[in-house]
């Protein structure tokens, strides 16, 4: 799953093709869990907006439940 940084925030890029700097995630919880902690962040060279961090969590909570922490 690719995330990129564009001028109107941070935006999950489906097609993997959109232009900005972006960064690719599993689609596991706890990889997305890591990532919120800053690495994401640092990754795409931005301070984290709170409006991006509810973006992403919303991702994040539709994505399927991790079973025995896989």
């Amino acid at each position: 799953m690719r995330i990129i940084r564009t001028p109107e925030g941070i935006r999950y890029d489906p097609t993997g093709k959109a232009d900005g700097r972006g960064a690719y995630l599993h689609n596991k919880r706890s990889c997305w869990e890591h990532a919120l902690k800053g690495v994401l962040a640092k990754t795409l060279h931005i301070e984290m907006k709170e409006e991006d961090r509810s973006h992403l969590l919303q991702i994040m909570d539709s994505l399927p439940k991790e079973e025995n922490g896989e």
